[in-house]
């Protein structure tokens, strides 16, 4: 089920939002936590019931070793459920997600012909399986609480989160779960979550599919490209895959809040960045959050000498790329990205800075030359757009093209993030007058939806 849907919007949606509160206020609480466990496991199963089982199970698994560790006092036993743990959870993802990766690579490196059928990846499978592998480790490390397996099972598959994020923390978000005031209809936070709602929608829709028809024919006519649909090519998936990832979390975001339930921000202007570092704190911000706190730091952070930092960044960045798709592509994606961090801190050190101006444009041509390995299907594919990029010929002018790249480029530097658009000081001021608009462009939007695409980090 896709949130850019219409079956979504109006009628799953509403609906379950409509029963939640009827359940929490006519019946109990705990009616309405078990009511949105299934609605939850009903968006799931929409896609491809075969693989609500796959859910559940490993729902109800990583609720018994969490359980188990935590009653647990002996410190090698701990570690062993927590060993299970987390092989269980890397051994779910790798089989769905790797597979045939390593078998067709395994093929090359021996000239073997080993066969595996193409195995599909079920939905979310890598943003559940983070959320619960850092569960496990906060109950190893005496940082979790005892939770009801209703919470739990609401934590991992709370459906706005479910396909593509944002990641949660259970210090987050089981507060929220327990809190019987949420079962509470509050109309600040549907107004709220509508706004915030259909600004991602308006994201996704409007913005995001069209700069997908000039990236999706560039990066399916890759020979016929010159130096200009090149960088058109490359600049146009640059703003796809902002406005449709940012566009999904905010649609996340919103449709959370309609539960009275707050999920982590996960963008913050990415594209307004001045180093690398400063992208990783404004860019898919959950995901560095989880890749600093259960990678980075157990490697040793920045602990450990020099050399060893720098291994830590480049290793952890490789790993974030490998775990976005099982492709070289994505990790050449992740190494640039390490490397380039490791170099921001060697010129930290030399004290060496730049104008901010020429610091903005060095960071999003580098973020937008690397967008290109994470889009294209193989090395020699962006490599070949890359190259054509630096060819200097062929060079055309397209004045419409020129004008929609501009408004791109001005929403992404001189517009608020989403956050702030719907800040409350804001919205009281003109509470009618965005209300009555958004109206009016949900209408527009829907009209168009028939066109939309899935969100890219679905396949994720």
């Amino acid at each position: 089920m896709l949130f850019n849907s219409f079956f979504y919007i109006l009628i799953f949606l509403p609906g379950a939002s409509l029963s939640y509160f009827l359940l929490a206020n006519c019946v109990s609480f705990n009616a309405a936590k078990i009511f949105l466990v299934l609605a939850s496991f009903l968006f799931y199963g929409w896609w491809n019931p075969i693989y609500l089982p796959l859910l559940i199970l490993s729902i109800l698994i990583n609720y018994i070793i969490a359980h188990t560790i935590q009653s647990q006092d002996a410190p090698l036993t701990r570690k062993y459920f927590l060993v299970l743990g987390v092989l269980f959870n890397l051994g779910l993802l790798s089989y769905f997600k790797y597979t045939n990766f390593f078998v067709d690579n395994i093929n090359i490196a021996t000239n073997s012909h080993l066969f595996v059928s193409q195995i599909i990846l079920p939905l979310g499978i890598s943003f559940f399986t983070f959320t619960q592998i850092a569960f496990l480790v906060d109950f190893y490390r005496d940082k979790g609480k005892k939770y009801s397996v209703i919470d739990y099972c609401l934590f991992v598959s709370y459906f706005p989160h479910l396909l593509a994020g944002p990641i949660i923390h259970h210090a987050q978000m089981m507060p929220q779960f327990s809190n019987p005031e949420n079962g509470k209809i509050n109309y600040q936070n549907i107004y709220f979550g509508l706004a915030l709602f259909i600004i991602g929608l308006t994201k996704k829709v409007v913005l995001a599919d069209t700069f997908a028809l000039f990236a999706n024919d560039g990066y399916s006519h890759v020979n016929d490209l010159n130096c200009m649909t090149a960088w058109i090519t490359s600049l146009a998936y640059t703003f796809q895959i902002y406005f449709d990832f940012s566009g999904y979390t905010d649609m996340a975001i919103g449709a959370s809040k309609l539960f009275n339930i707050t999920l982590p921000r996960n963008f913050n202007s990415p594209y307004q960045a001045l180093s690398i570092r400063d992208f990783w704190h404004r860019w898919h911000i959950t995901l560095s959050h989880f890749l600093r706190d259960y990678l980075y730091i157990p490697l040793g952070g920045n602990r450990v000498s020099e050399i060893k930092i720098n291994r830590n960044l480049i290793l952890t960045f490789v790993l974030g790329g490998f775990w976005h798709g099982a492709g070289w592509t994505f990790i050449w994606w992740g190494l640039l990205h390490g490397l380039a961090l490791s170099l921001q801190r060697l010129f930290g050190k030399l004290n060496f800075q730049l104008p901010n101006l020429l610091s903005w444009l060095i960071t999003f041509n580098f973020i937008n030359i690397t967008w290109v390995f994470f889009r294209s299907a193989t090395m020699q594919e962006a490599t070949h757009i890359l190259s054509t990029m630096l060819s200097f010929t062929g060079a055309s002018f397209n004045p419409l093209v020129i004008i929609l790249f501009g408004f791109a480029f001005t929403l992404i530097l001189w517009m608020p993030n989403s956050s702030k658009i719907i800040a409350k000081p804001v919205a009281d001021r003109m509470i009618f007058l965005p209300g009555l608009a958004g109206l009016m462009l949900l209408s527009i939007i829907l009209m168009e939806m028939s066109n939309s695409h899935e969100f890219i980090y679905f396949k994720f």
